[in-house]
């Protein structure tokens, strides 16, 4: 037996072990985490608000807000794969404590720019790159966490999905009521608060402790270091339905989510205001709150099926905004988007979850994480010029088109459409 196979035994003998004894969902520890999710999430859907108001208030446009999101999202997905290697050879839960006390410094230094109101945008963009590094040495551990706190993983996700949900039903309005009675600057100050209510959290947390064994690093730091990444990369490759989704996902974020993201803030609240476009986003809030709770609900036997079928409802998001239609249609076209969302994260994160050896399942998780997310700053960046060549309706009604092609995509390949769940045998037929 390999070393690999070996640390492989070990900690699926831990996962049976574990499960047995695990509550189902709800726990002391379950419930700080929840929280922790929650109130992260609260201040993220804050943001686009903040960023959008704030750069468009100091006379920047739609690609500067492009390039203020496109700096975080590719600071994370550059370097998540090496916070991977580095979850799944120390402790996550310091790990994502450190992360959200970085993120607090940075998002308390953005304040303070707005407040004074010297925005440079380059130094904006600084702030966001030191958010996405953060972010990747934060994201892995979230993906082994759950397993570890929780028997029922599928009923975990759906819980958190709809707090992460409800936080962002919130979020943005209660960023818009901020930006119109303080400044961008308060929202920023909030969302640093965010950070440090994640962290204690996260503090009080008690994880079981990890399979003896499983981490036992031999050779040198550096050497133990690149065995872990090709590892990693081995067991990501090997799976057809994790690479083919990951594949598709990166036209979805490039001709998708990256362009809609800023061309639906800086849309909305040009034309109809910062209250305009926090109700949209508590739209979108409230359907990803839906889609949880079908979520939680629903057990299908084929998880990723189900989940590209409900990604079809994205459409009417981008669809309505670059229609040009009012603001109670691109909200309708916003929940349907959310539920769709929502629904389809909580059959990946599950499938990933219970589908992956547990001594490997940060690092899958990074690849997971960086090649779902490697193409959407290039999305975010060209979302402005693009604007500018084609008109935002178009790109968005481009967009619209380009995520009902992605769903049936995903439908065609067999290794996606055919996967059996993980808990088959108690899976609703």
């Amino acid at each position: 037996m390999t070393g690999t196979d070996a640390r492989r035994d070990i900690a699926a003998r831990y996962v049976r072990d574990h499960t047995a004894t695990a509550p189902a969902v709800w726990s002391r520890d379950f419930a700080l985490f929840f929280v922790a999710r929650a109130v992260a999430r609260l201040g993220d859907t804050m943001l686009p608000v903040a960023l959008a108001a704030g750069l468009l208030e100091h006379g920047y446009g739609a690609g500067a807000v492009g390039l203020a999101m496109a700096a975080t999202a590719a600071a994370f997905a550059g370097l998540v794969v090496f916070g991977g290697v580095v979850a799944d050879r120390f402790s996550t839960r310091r790990l994502m404590i450190g992360a959200d006390l970085v993120r607090l410094g940075t998002q308390s230094v953005a304040a303070g720019l707005f407040f004074t109101g010297h925005v440079v945008l380059w130094q904006i963009c600084v702030v966001g790159v030191v958010n996405g590094v953060a972010g990747a040495v934060f994201q892995p551990g979230v993906a082994s966490t759950v397993p570890r706190l929780a028997a029922d993983v599928q009923g975990a996700n759906g819980a958190i999905r709809i707090a992460e949900s409800a936080a962002q039903l919130a979020g943005p309005a209660v960023a818009g009521v901020l930006v119109g009675l303080a400044s961008p600057g308060g929202v920023f100050a909030a969302h640093a608060t965010t950070y440090a209510l994640s962290a204690l959290c996260l503090l009080l947390l008690r994880l079981p402790p990890l399979p003896a064994g499983a981490r036992t690093a031999t050779g040198s730091a550096l050497r133990a270091f690149r065995a872990d990444l090709v590892d990693g990369w081995r067991e990501f490759r090997s799976r057809t339905w994790l690479w083919g989704v990951i594949a598709v996902w990166c036209l979805y974020m490039i001709a998708v989510w990256g362009p809609t993201v800023p061309l639906v803030a800086t849309e909305v609240v040009r034309d109809h205001g910062p209250g305009a476009y926090g109700l949209v986003n508590s739209a979108l809030g409230g359907g990803t709150v839906l889609g949880g709770l079908l979520a939680f609900r629903l057990r299908p036997r084929r998880m990723l099926r189900a989940g590209a079928f409900a990604l079809f409802a994205f459409f009417g998001f981008p669809a309505a905004v670059g229609m040009g239609l009012g603001v109670a249609a691109m909200a309708a076209g916003a929940a349907l988007a959310g539920a769709g969302l929502s629904f389809w994260g909580v059959m990946w994160a599950t499938t990933v979850q219970t589908q992956v050896p547990a001594d490997t399942l940060n690092r899958i998780h990074a690849y997971d994480v960086a090649g779902s997310l490697a193409m959407m700053p290039v999305g975010q960046a060209l979302a402005g010029p693009a604007a500018g060549a084609l008109g935002a309706g178009h790109v968005l009604l481009t967009a619209a088109a380009v995520s009902l092609a992605v769903a049936a995509m995903m439908l065609a390949i067999p290794a996606i459409r055919d996967l059996v769940r993980a808990d088959a045998s108690t899976a609703a037929h």
